[in-house]
């Protein structure tokens, strides 16, 4: 499994569930421009895409973490993700909605967790976090040991990394921006002079306008 992270990225701009378009930037919901759009549920949509992923998130796990008693995904983008690494694990497996629901139950947390338990949290998608300790949150309120996360991508955001680091959450992506700009270039899927352009967006997302 070595160069892991280049082998994912290649793939992620393969299916296309990473777009860059450094020209014709895309806006956020937050408001952002940006000259990536990364959906990874994509993946979903090409079985050896989606295994190759779900074998190397066992491999994170059985690498990073003791081994847990549940893997818990973050809705909605990653309760598919969650639950073919739980498979591939044999491992129950619970989803952590982003509020909880307003009838019934009314449940944050579907599935059944008990206190006590060990959980890595599977996510598709890093931004700035919040989301995602926002479930992490939600899991420790319940009494669960969060051991930390895996990811598919992150961004690399300086705003992430001090939120994970404030939260005491140890996060492990698949691949990331930076791995994701250079097999780009290799790949003749952008320009030398377009890379310049891709990481000042990094730096200061909120503030960029092309």
């Amino acid at each position: 499994m070595a160069d892991i992270d280049r082998h994912i990225a290649g793939l992620l701009l393969q299916c296309k569930a990473v777009i860059l378009e450094p020209t014709k930037p895309f806006t956020w919901a937050s408001g952002w421009q940006s000259p990536i759009y990364c959906d990874n549920r994509i993946t979903l949509s090409y079985p050896e895409i989606r295994d190759f992923i779900k074998e190397a998130f066992k491999t994170s796990i059985e690498n990073k973490f003791e081994t847990p008693d549940l893997i818990a995904g973050v809705a909605t983008g990653a309760i598919a993700q969650g639950a073919l690494v739980a498979d591939a694990m044999d491992l129950p497996m619970v989803y952590v909605r982003p509020s909880a629901k307003g009838h019934g139950r009314q449940n944050l947390i579907e599935g059944r967790l008990s206190a006590g338990q060990k959980v890595v949290v599977v996510e598709d998608l890093i931004s700035t976090g919040g989301s995602s300790l926002k479930a992490v949150e939600a899991l420790r309120e319940a009494g669960a040991e969060v051991l930390g996360m895996v990811a598919i991508f992150s961004y690399g955001f300086e705003l992430a990394v001090d939120n994970f680091l404030k939260a005491g959450v140890d996060l492990y992506t698949l691949t990331s921006y930076h791995v994701l700009i250079e097999t780009a270039l290799d790949s003749g899927a952008i320009q030398q002079d377009q890379v310049e352009m891709l990481q000042q967006w990094r730096k200061n997302p909120s503030q960029w306008r092309g």
